[in-house]
């Protein structure tokens, strides 16, 4: 790939990762599908504080399916900031992102807190599909999470 090819894959990604938060903040469940390769890898067993193996998912569709329900009752702000992105082939990329996130539970919610504000980072791989680039495993550790 030339310099010029690597500036536009990683354009591309940004973007991608930017359609990630709008979707997810705006509830947007088949657009949020659609920023991942079918074959996800979703690893957020350590994204709450305690591990939890359950949160290790194989699929978009299951993925996005166990999320919706999750925050059907919940207003979400995410922010991904710094990001670091390596372009490795023409199909191929990987990239950590700087996040931040705040949640704020509606009564009814399955979530066992009132509001969380998190600190973190998402590990992430991406394939470029025949239609564009998509997340095809996504990680999210956390530095700090604030909850009450």
């Amino acid at each position: 790939m030339t310099e010029t090819d690597k500036i536009v894959a990683t354009l591309a990604i940004y973007a991608l990762k930017a359609r990630y938060f709008r979707s997810m903040d705006n509830k947007d469940w088949p657009a949020l599908e659609a920023v991942f390769a079918p074959d996800l890898v979703a690893d957020f067993r350590d994204a709450a504080g305690e591990r939890d193996e359950s949160m290790l998912i194989h699929g978009a569709a299951p993925y996005v399916a166990r999320l919706a329900p999750m925050l059907e009752k919940v207003t979400t702000v995410h922010h991904g900031h710094m990001p670091e992105i390596h372009i490795e082939t023409d199909t191929q990329a990987s990239g950590i992102w700087a996040m931040e996130d705040k949640l704020w539970v509606q009564e009814g919610s399955p979530l066992p807190f009132r509001w969380m504000h998190g600190y973190g980072h998402y590990h992430e791989r991406y394939v470029r599909l025949s239609d564009g680039w998509r997340i095809s495993e996504i990680r999210l550790t956390r530095l700090r999470i604030d909850a009450g």
